[in-house]
């Protein structure tokens, strides 16, 4: 199987210098989208596209959309961490101030999230329980207990893109991975924006590991059209 987890375009996240929790993609966002596209449209056939349903992934899976020929499935699960309600609106600064102080709290306070917000530990649910239900209907499944890093793989060439966020994608690809959760997965995993990561199955033993084989790739994009 392949796996390709898509970071959305570049977002809009402070227009007028007021913070957006659920922002649309800039003129920026929306070539890069284009240009993703482009790429993902010269791998030939997609079996599955999933989508968060925030706005910047709609956003950016639409061209993705138009070029495969394939309707995207909305998945829930697939929705970046939950920022606190009260930053919608908030001077940038300010959120600019509690994400500086935030980084340098406990490891047992980076886990509760950031006050106000979904715990990561939450979010590390959420991810990884839809992620293990999709796959599911796929035909692909852990093979036990025991070896969480080895799957039953129905079908090795089936072919599936992802088009998420930067958390998502990176509890996605740890978890497949086989590693061990931590509540910095973001900076574990960078991806700019309409990054590329691709995962391959390869057979192990008795099962299937999940290889990473690019991570976070903006070949499609030109030096002064990356963005992060």
């Amino acid at each position: 199987m392949d796996l390709y987890l898509v970071r959305h375009g570049q977002p809009d996240w402070a227009p007028n210098r007021r913070a957006r929790n659920d922002p649309s993609l800039t003129p920026l966002g929306r070539r890069q989208a284009e240009l993703v596209a482009q790429r993902l449209a010269a791998l030939g056939p997609v079996d599955h596209l999933w989508v968060s349903p925030m706005r910047r992934a709609q956003e950016t899976v639409g061209p993705i959309s138009d070029r495969l020929e394939i309707e995207p499935e909305v998945q829930d699960w697939l929705q970046e961490i939950n920022n606190p309600p009260g930053w919608e609106g908030e001077p940038v600064k300010e959120v600019e101030r509690i994400l500086r102080e935030s980084s340098l709290r406990t490891i047992e306070e980076l886990w509760e999230g950031w006050p106000g917000g979904e715990s990561f530990r939450d979010f590390h649910m959420r991810v990884v329980h839809g992620l293990t239900r999709g796959l599911e209907t796929l035909g692909i499944y852990p093979l036990d207990g025991r070896r969480p890093q080895l799957w039953k793989v129905n079908d090795p060439q089936r072919r599936l893109v992802v088009v998420a966020h930067a958390g998502t994608n990176a509890v996605a690809l740890g978890h497949l991975l086989g590693l061990e959760p931590v509540p910095w997965e973001w900076e574990r995993f960078r991806q700019p924006h309409t990054g590329v990561s691709r995962l391959t199955t390869i057979r192990i033993s008795d099962g299937w590991a999940f290889s990473l084989r690019q991570l976070g790739d903006v070949s499609h994009l030109a030096p002064d059209e990356v963005s992060v």
